[in-house]
């Protein structure tokens, strides 16, 4: 390129930040950054930014996303979430720091039902984090513990931020939805093993109830057969990543407003509500971040990236440490969801010329982000939960630290066993 072609790149580099420094919203920055590449690489041509969004708007992919997360809230705002907890903490009682464990297991199983990180932090911690201050366990680790537990809703499958990574970069979502199970097994496992040893002078009760756990399985059937039907017939090929959520939010419905009869029908349409709202946020950013996606593409601007990469790093391994560096900052700064409308059309085909597998690099991506909900200024379960549990915020960041330990390790751990995100998927 000449020195003049490059003075809209300029001019687009100064102005994303400084609309994004004055707090337009990602639809505003987003929108303007399509049209403006647009006008000055294609003739002009702005009118293809609504062109991309008629065309990215029939993606019947999109429609995984609210579904999800309605389901979610349904079954946080019902009765499986309570049920689910009581389970855990039946089985967990005995176990020295037993209800460290049933929260962290309860987030884990809750997660492969809701899709999200929020959620599952809201539907857990609600019940137990004053359980937890209640039975002695000490304030920091209680709020550490339920922020980081929460954020295995990103990792561990169905995940919402997996689709919104599918859908930006054409990888089968249900194969990443297969790929993040070991991986988001193994981050449990750390944060559950962290929980007991902190916790181990600390137990419910002396042995097993058996009568408490019958109770506990009888009321809580329904709900332990949600993850089991949803991954399962994903995993099985029954219903696809799509199919499935529309499974889940029908199970949901069902099972809390007709079996539990928890749910009343002026309690659905509140949180359907909700839903449309927040998918009306979503999906113009979205479909936008698409557009943007498009154009790099018929620019063929990943091949050039990645072509200027191959010069700059030598090898896989100097460019996995550059990338971590910059998903790990980025983390810090954006929400999830709009680094990955940003960041992954851009590094995934790079990540594929370096020789590393799509589907491993997606989990590499997503652990590394999923640290992000983590890390302040911008870590989105310290600011919720700052509010829900009506703590300061700077005591969130602190008690987080432990935990953020953990996560690295176990994104460590992602990187140099590739067979465990690729197991299940090849």
């Amino acid at each position: 390129m000449s020195s003049a072609a490059w003075l809209p790149v300029i001019g687009l580099a100064v102005m994303v930040p400084l609309l994004l420094w004055l707090r337009q919203n990602m639809i505003v920055v987003l929108g303007l950054a399509s049209a403006w590449l647009y006008y000055f690489y294609s003739q002009g041509a702005i009118g293809n930014t609504a062109l991309d969004v008629w065309q990215n708007a029939r993606n019947e992919t999109f429609l995984a996303i609210p579904l999800y997360v309605l389901a979610g809230n349904v079954m946080a705002n019902g009765s499986i979430a309570q049920r689910l907890i009581r389970v855990m903490q039946a089985f967990t009682a005995p176990i020295p720091g037993g209800l460290a464990l049933a929260a962290v297991l309860s987030c884990a199983i809750f997660s492969a039902i809701s899709g999200s990180s929020t959620v599952t932090m809201l539907a857990v911690g609600g019940v137990l984090y004053p359980a937890l201050l209640k039975a002695g366990y000490n304030r920091l680790f209680s709020l550490g513990l339920l922020c980081a537990a929460g954020t295995l809703g990103i990792i561990i499958p169905p995940s919402i931020p997996m689709i919104l990574y599918g859908i930006m970069t054409g990888t089968s979502i249900t194969d990443l939805f297969k790929a993040g199970v070991l991986p988001g097994f193994l981050l449990a496992a750390l944060l559950a093993a962290y929980a007991v040893w902190k916790n181990r002078h600390l137990r419910e009760a002396q042995r097993w109830d058996l009568g408490e756990i019958g109770a506990a399985l009888g009321g809580g059937v329904f709900a332990l057969l949600v993850p089991v039907i949803i991954l399962g017939g994903i995993y099985s090929g029954f219903f696809t990543a799509t199919e499935s959520a529309v499974v889940a939010l029908f199970y949901a419905v069902l099972v809390d407003m007709f079996v539990h009869r928890h749910l009343t029908l002026q309690k659905l349409l509140t949180i359907t509500e909700d839903t449309v709202k927040m998918s009306g946020a979503l999906f113009p950013m979205l479909i936008m971040a698409i557009s943007i996606n498009v154009f790099l593409g018929e620019k063929q601007v990943p091949q050039m990236a990645a072509q200027w990469l191959g010069g700059v790093f030598s090898t896989p391994w100097s460019f996995m440490l550059a990338v971590n560096a910059l998903l790990l900052a980025t983390g810090c700064l954006i929400d999830i969801g709009s680094a990955i409308l940003i960041l992954a059309p851009l590094l995934a085909p790079m990540a594929q010329t370096m020789g590393l597998d799509p589907v491993h690099f997606a989990m590499i991506m997503l652990v590394n982000l999923e640290i992000g909900y983590l890390t302040p200024p911008m870590g989105l379960n310290l600011i919720v939960a700052s509010v829900a549990f009506r703590e300061r915020f700077a005591n969130c960041c602190k008690a987080v630290l432990p935990f953020i330990g953990l996560l690295l390790l176990g994104l460590v751990v992602v990187i140099l066993w590739p067979g465990l995100s690729l197991v299940l998927v090849r």
